[in-house]
Formats: C-alpha cells, structure tokens, sequence
C-alpha cells in the first residue's frame, strides 16, 4: 500500500485529486495539508510514502521550501503537481529534491503511474520538462539561475530595483548584478527586452 499525503492550498483541487485517487487499490491517503508548514508536519508526523506538492501556496512557505524540508526528512518521495510548467519552476521543484513533477491537467493514469513510480524511487517527468532541463544542463552558460529568474519574475511584476532588492533582502548592487548576468544571458539590452524574451521562451509568466 502507498501511503500518499496531499499539500494544496485549493479545497477544490484537494477535492479533484482525492477523487482520482480513491479507486486505486494500492494508495492510501493518510493526509492533507493546504499549507508548505502543514505539509512539513504531516509528513514527519506519517511517515508518507509519497507526498503530492503543489508549489504555489499562497502565503507562507512556498512548494519548493516544503519540498526541501521533507526530502531532508530522509524518507517520503516528493512529486511535485502544479499548474505551471515555466523553468523557474522547474527548477525548483528540481533542485529541492523532487522525485518528480507532473502538470496537474494531466491524465489521472499519468498521475496514477507518476505515484508509483515516486514511491518505488524512479523520476516522473513530462516529455517536455525533461527536454527543457536537459537543455539547461547543455547550456549551463546561458541558462538562468533560480536567483536570476527569481529577479526577472520581480521585474515582469514592475518592480523597481529598490523593491525588488527589499523583496529578495540583497542590495541594489546585486540587484543590477543579477539584471547585468540576464541582459548578457539573454543577449537583450533593457528591462522590458528581457521580460519579452523571457516570456517568450517560457522561462517566466507575465501577469
């Protein structure tokens, strides 16, 4: 049996997910958390097999912090389900450990087989995402850090440097480091050019 606790900040979607899970006779839901803190404690608390993540949670602790926390719990997989597929996110959920990541509009079956793959330790990843996380590893020179797309995100927000130094507690001066790192990465000149090509390329979501 595959004991699975779920972390979403959306009733709804709690609803959804508990509902393709419920005909499977070798998964047991155990919890469910709508924070990244809740999320934490239940896992330490029952000792789940896997652990469903989603990454935005609103206020609080973000997917990718609770991810961190409970990989380093030293027992439960964490598969990462969100609505967005951008780099920064993907990164993330990578970088903090994740066994896998799976879009939350894919086929319950998708889901079913991403479950049991986590649980028995193997990576779960949509054709896409792999490619794109390949490309990064080739690319390492011209692909942008968590810090960097971090930034970006800010600045596609409309941000000012000074905001966005406050937000992310560094100083303007690593500020307009991280902005001189993106204009060179993504061969652009100004602050509008590097939203549009980021955007473009997927790396961040404008509002």
């Amino acid at each position: 049996m595959i004991r699975i606790v779920l972390v979403d900040d959306h009733p709804v979607v709690r609803s959804g997910l508990r509902a393709m899970l419920a005909g499977q006779p070798d998964f047991d839901l155990v919890g469910e958390a709508a924070t990244g803190e809740e999320g934490v404690e239940l896992a330490g608390a029952l000792t789940p097999d896997v652990v469903l993540m989603d990454l935005r949670l609103g206020t609080g602790m973000h997917g990718s912090e609770a991810t961190r926390r409970i990989v380093a719990l030293g027992g439960p997989r964490v598969l990462v389900l969100t609505t967005f597929d951008t780099d920064a996110d993907i990164v993330a959920a990578v970088e903090s450990g994740a066994t896998g990541y799976l879009l939350k509009d894919a086929p319950s079956d998708d889901l079913h087989a991403a479950i049991r793959s986590a649980a028995a330790g193997a990576g779960a990843q949509p054709v896409g995402v792999a490619a794109r996380l390949m490309g990064r590893v080739r690319a390492p020179d011209t692909a942008l850090s968590p810090r960097e797309l971090e930034v970006l995100a800010h600045v596609a927000a409309g941000l000012s440097n000074r905001q966005i130094s406050k937000a992310m507690f560094l100083s303007e001066t690593t500020v307009k480091t991280h902005l001189a790192h993106i204009y060179t990465k993504l061969d652009v000149d100004s602050r509008t050019a590097a939203v549009a090509a980021a955007s473009r390329r997927g790396l961040i979501r404008t509002p």
